[in-house]
């Protein structure tokens, strides 16, 4: 696991932009995870800043969806990664897909988007955030590091956490449908952003902390290439923060 510490949220995007372009730039069938969240957010901006002809034909699967909440919500991940993604990046909306949270059968529509997700190709490079319990994706804690796509009950915490998206905390739903944590680590390449003091702990548990499912971002530290991309206050509780600095410094010609 690599971690890189940058002087702003910003610095973070542009830093992710430019691993994200390249790999569109060298594979022409490239397959991009995207995440939701306020994390991500400087991603995006970077690309849409710096947009480039090739992003229209890649390929996007979003890590996760509310059950029950309709598409036409503001607050679905449909409508947010409509907005976020699919408008920004100029992507084909027949190329970006979301787990149908909405569905009859949701069990069935789980495995329907692994499936998808197996016939794309695989996803080359997958996008997270992370939550304050550790998780990623919708993975909350006790989830298991083989999972695959899946229905999960949401914490009261994540609940509570979302519930600034919503009108109140009573609109959040209790149920979501999410990639697996074994489904994420099969990503060929990962990348994690995360901002702001709120994450430092969840951050320090994941990058320094046991391998627990507890904390499922730390089965990241079971990726052969995952980059944790942080701000200062993000890294604020790592403890080796000082050696990451100076790794990043002192990286070899190949790798810069």
């Amino acid at each position: 696991m690599q971690v890189i510490i940058l002087p702003s949220a910003a610095a973070i995007g542009d830093y992710a932009a430019d691993v994200i372009l390249r790999g569109v730039a060298e594979r022409p069938s490239y397959v991009l995870g995207v995440a939701t969240g306020s994390s991500p957010l400087p991603v995006y901006e970077a690309l849409e800043r710096r947009w480039i002809p090739e992003l229209a034909g890649i390929s996007a699967f979003a890590l996760d969806e509310y059950v029950g909440l309709p598409y036409s919500h503001p607050e679905s991940y449909h409508s947010v990664i409509d907005r976020e993604v699919t408008t920004r990046l100029r992507l084909d909306p027949n190329r970006v897909h979301v787990p149908d949270g909405f569905a009859d059968d949701p069990a069935a529509a789980a495995t329907t988007y692994e499936t998808a997700i197996r016939d794309a190709g695989g996803i080359d490079l997958q996008l997270l955030g992370i939550g304050g319990s550790g998780h990623i994706g919708f993975n909350e804690p006790t989830s298991s590091f083989a999972s695959r796509t899946r229905i999960k009950t949401l914490t009261p915490g994540t609940r509570s956490d979302n519930a600034r998206f919503f009108s109140s905390p009573d609109e959040v739903p209790l149920h979501c449908m999410t990639q697996g944590l074994g489904t994420i680590l099969d990503a060929r390449q990962v990348l994690l952003v995360a901002t702001g003091e709120k994450k430092a702990s969840a951050i320090a548990r994941a990058v320094e902390g046991p391998l627990t499912s507890m904390c499922p971002g730390s089965a990241l530290q079971l990726h052969p290439d995952a980059t944790v991309l942080l701000d200062e206050a993000a890294a604020s509780e790592l403890t080796l923060r000082d050696y990451y600095r100076f790794v990043f410094e002192h990286r070899p010609k190949w790798q810069r």
